[in-house]
């Protein structure tokens, strides 16, 4: 069902409901704020009959001066993918034509109006996040969803997406969710989402409310009774009275929701045969056409006449159409139903629905018609998963081709539509089902590339579930065994166990990531095939592990190359995972920049949201290295953005102790360094992660002068050698060892540190050892080498380590009595690393600034010009800054051009400005360091 109401009228006072004084002051702000042009969603949850559909009728009688949208979930759509949010936003597709163009084809391919690629599911999110804030503009707009439970979950994930990204378009979203339905796995993408828990009402407002429904009075012992059976529940209430007080009481109280399907079937089944008949074509019918259940009653000899003793006795709403009078009595009916009988009026259905317009929903009727095996409905079922798949829908996929595999005679055949199954069912995330449909997929599969395909799969399950220690060597086998049928497929499964093998490092189960190196290695692989980005990236990773830094180097360089010029495509993993790990090995600044901006381009173009995740992580450390924190600081907001749209939690401290570090928060770093270690290391087997908290304790405790400390965690980082991190850490090493008086230490460390950076050549590498060979050379000559690290670095986008050259030089020299010379390089440190909000390395600069008589204002703490904006307020404004208008910030952010407006305005204000072009000013003078 969808209805549409738009009204110029104030609003009017809704008709009473009893008691939910609360609930209804949460629906009345909801409203007004909409009113005012703010957004909100809100999700009813609750039993069956506890009240959700009235307040849901409360919410669109208060608003009836705004503009309404209303749907209702039906069990026998939950299959067809998109099927609620098409019958949603039906009455706004006359705006399609205005979406941007990768939204608008997105939306189309969703709801199957055009031929194409499938729908991605955020851009098809974002797509009725614009149609909707586009429809609020001449009015505000309140869409209401009731039995949300059985949405489809290609429609359910797009609303738990608008919900999350509403802020300031006019758009109110209410979601009505039964607890305890069955067989249903779709609830927890509404996480997240503000929700209203409903309960029974208090024993006034129920005393009231059977008082305002009884025809006589009850005594207080039968209403304490009533009261106690029905816990308060409002439905039951009106509908169960008199039953309680007439039958015995029962030895334990059963559930409500059971007890009212019950209630409502005994009320179905006292009517005429012929009502049953139709009601039970009517529960099973599409609600948005009529047609389709007239002309099936028609095809079992059924009279429309049939439905006025539903209507009389108030189980259908008295309408143009025919309509349940709760929801709940749908769900009876259909539940109620012997299986022949639901079996006889799919089949009238299947024959009803019109093959052209409706394919996939005349597919399932006839499977839900099938009894035993049936090849042909089987073959129209697999039909049906690839319309389902080209439009996204791949849980509508999943579903079509699990039902066909049971419906398949042949074994080999049962066996591939399980597995493109289970395949269906990880894309959508639903790790259970795809681990137990491919155990009913792999005794079939017949040929190498199934097997080896169903092995990637087991694989990805095991990494979703925790195991991801196995994931490489399950890879590694299936890759050998499927080279020489399929190379690209083998070549992508390599990557994808390099890739893990990487996070997991010595956590790994069945190979060390040695011997997985020297095996990608040794694979005979077809140097004729064209070699993409990610071949590139396998073959300099593990040159780099298995032969050394030294041969290594042409391939890293090639790495570099193919990742900023060639075909960008993707493995099951995202590229952003290893491919700027090249960059970052060769101390190439600008190369890496370019990697992780074309990454972060694509993944927006196409609104890959995993794997734009990745890029942001990387681009946050490219700005971080260039002294813009508060740019590292938006990207790291974005990427938790991300993860929250996406239905998981944000990443939190542990991935940001490098920043934390460097802005001198002792206690955030030292918290998140131990969920890395503790968490994610230890319990989730990521090592890479406590890798990374090392060398931000690194960073912190050389921030503040603790050597000893610091060459503790950096030796830890030496040991361990891992590409991009292993190297950027050897000039620390070096400097917290010279420091500490470990010179076996450091001698170790600028050996490494020589050969790599001379093979390089980098500007950036030439600078760090310039300054590290200064570090451990006495007399003039570590001037010459301070002088040069200063002219190298400052070739580069590194602004981090040109600082600390700059404070290297200045102590180096305050400890010669070179005062004068100590006070400009101190001076120019001290600046820099205050600009950028580097608090810990400025203190250092501070002290050291002091003992050459020269006095600097003291930092009381970091974050000092970030003018309180909120991390939103941030994204927003660097874009604005660097020239994106409304629509193209608004698109790279996935929200609504509305919302940046709003951001904007509250930007300006905080700043005190008034144009982009004073904000781009600003924001420049902010974030140079230098």
């Amino acid at each position: 069902m969808t209805s549409l109401r738009s009204s110029d009228q104030q609003p009017s006072a809704p008709r009473q409901l009893l008691g939910r004084d609360e609930e209804r002051q949460t629906l009345d702000e909801l409203i007004d704020a909409v009113r005012e042009g703010l957004s909100g969603a809100l999700v009813l949850a609750g039993e069956a009959g506890i009240g959700k559909t009235r307040l849901l009728e409360y919410a669109l009688e208060a608003a009836d001066d705004l503009r309404t949208v209303k749907v209702v979930g039906m069990e026998a759509e939950a299959r067809l993918g998109f099927a609620a949010l098409h019958r949603l936003l039906l009455p706004f597709l006359g705006g399609l034509d205005q979406l941007p163009a990768p939204q608008q084809d997105a939306l189309r391919s969703a709801f199957g109006l055009v031929a194409g690629p499938p729908a991605d599911r955020f851009l098809t999110a974002l797509a009725t996040l614009t149609l909707l804030s586009d429809a609020a503009r001449p009015r505000p707009l309140l869409c209401l969803v009731d039995d949300a439970q059985w949405l489809d979950r290609e429609s359910m994930e797009v609303l738990a997406f608008v919900g999350r990204r509403l802020h300031a378009d006019g758009i109110g979203l209410l979601l009505g969710v039964r607890d305890g339905t069955d067989g249903r796995t779709g609830f927890a993408v509404l996480d997240g989402l503000p929700a209203l828990r409903l309960k029974g009402l208090p024993e006034p407002d129920a005393r009231r409310l059977l008082a305002s429904t009884s025809t006589g009075p009850f005594a207080t012992p039968a209403f304490t009774r009533i009261v106690a059976e029905t816990q308060g529940n409002p439905l039951a209430l009106i509908e169960l009275a008199g039953e309680l007080m007439a039958g015995p009481l029962p030895s334990a109280p059963l559930p409500i929701g059971p007890r009212l399907e019950a209630h409502f079937l005994r009320q179905v089944r006292a009517m005429p045969q012929e009502t049953q008949a139709l009601l039970l074509v009517a529960a099973l019918a599409p609600s948005d056409d009529p047609a389709v259940l007239w002309r099936a009653a028609a095809q079992l000899g059924l009279s429309a006449h049939a439905m006025d003793p539903a209507m009389t006795d108030g189980i259908l709403a008295r309408g143009r159409h025919p309509a349940f009078r709760h929801p709940l009595i749908r769900s009876a009916i259909h539940a109620g139903a012997q299986p022949a009988e639901r079996r006889q009026v799919h089949r009238a259905l299947a024959a009803a629905t019109d093959q052209d317009a409706a394919p996939d929903r005349r597919a399932w009727h006839l499977a839900e018609a099938a009894l035993g095996l049936d090849e042909e409905i089987a073959a129209e079922l697999e039909r049906a998963s690839e319309r389902a798949k080209s439009r996204g829908g791949y849980a509508a996929q999943a579903n079509f081709l699990a039902r066909a595999a049971e419906l398949t005679p042949n074994p080999r055949s049962r066996a591939e539509r399980y597995f493109t199954a289970a395949q269906a069912h990880l894309v959508i995330g639903d790790v259970p089902m795809a681990r137990a449909v491919l155990q009913q997929a792999v005794p079939g599969l017949g040929t190498p590339v199934t097997r080896a395909s169903a092995q990637r799969l087991h694989a990805t399950i095991e990494w979703f579930q925790g195991r991801a220690q196995k994931a490489p060597s399950i890879l590694m086998a299936a890759a050998a065994e499927v080279l020489p049928f399929d190379e690209r497929l083998a070549r992508d499964m390599v990557f994808e166990a390099l890739a893990a093998a990487t996070m997991m490092r010595q956590h790994m189960v069945g190979m060390t990531l040695d011997e997985l190196a020297r095996t990608v290695l040794a694979l005979p692989w077809n140097h004729a095939l064209p070699a993409l980005p990610p071949d590139t990236v396998v073959d300099a990773y593990s040159t780099r592990i298995a032969g050394g830094y030294a041969p290594a180097v042409p391939k890293l360089r090639a790495a570099v190359e193919s990742m900023s010029t060639g075909e960008l495509v993707e493995t099951g993993m995202p590229i952003a995972l290893l491919g700027y790990v090249a960059a970052e090995e060769l101390w190439d600044d600008r190369g890496l920049r370019a990697v992780v901006e074309r990454l972060s381009a694509a993944s927006r173009a196409q609104g890959a949201l995993h794997a734009l995740h990745a890029t942001l992580n990387t681009l946050a450390a490219t700005e971080l290295w260039a002294g813009r924190f508060k740019g590292a600081e938006a990207c790291f907001d974005e990427a938790d953005e991300i993860s929250r749209a996406l239905g998981m939690p944000p990443q939190g401290t542990a991935h940001r102790v490098e920043l934390l570090a460097w802005q001198g928060r002792d206690a955030e770093t030292r918290a998140g360094a131990d969920i890395a270690a503790h968490v994610w290391d230890e319990q989730l087997g990521y090592a890479t992660m406590a890798n990374h908290a090392h060398y931000a304790l690194t960073i912190l405790e050389l921030a503040s002068g603790r050597y000893p400390e610091a060459l503790a965690w950096a030796l830890l980082g030496y040991d361990n050698d891992v590409p991009g991190q292993g190297s950027r850490l050897l000039p620390d090493l070096v400097e917290a060892a010279t420091r500490a008086g470990n010179l076996a230490a450091a001698s170790a460390a600028i050996a490494r540190l020589s050969e790599r950076a001379t093979l390089s050549g980098t500007p950036w590498a030439l600078g760090v050892l310039a300054r590290s060979r200064a570090l451990l050379t006495d007399g003039d000559e570590a001037e010459t080498l301070y002088e040069e690290a200063v002219k190298h670095l400052g070739n580069t986008r590194v602004v981090t380590e040109l600082a600390r050259t700059h404070l290297l030089y200045g102590e180096w020299l305050r400890r010669r009595k070179l005062r004068t010379h100590a006070r400009a390089q101190l001076r120019t440190a001290h600046d820099m690393f205050t600009t950028m909000d580097a608090h810990a390395f400025a203190e250092r600069a501070r002290l050291e600034l002091m003992a050459t008589g020269e006095h600097a204002r003291k930092r009381t703490g970091p974050g000092q010009s970030d003018h309180a904006l909120t991390p939103q307020e941030r994204q927003v404004a660097g874009h604005a800054a660097a020239g994106s208008t409304n629509a193209e910030i608004a698109t790279r952010l996935f929200i609504t051009a509305s919302t940046v407006e709003y951001h904007l305005n509250k930007v300006f204000r905080k700043l005190s400005i008034t144009s982009r072009r004073q904000l781009a000013t600003l924001l420049r003078d902010e974030d140079q360091p230098r």
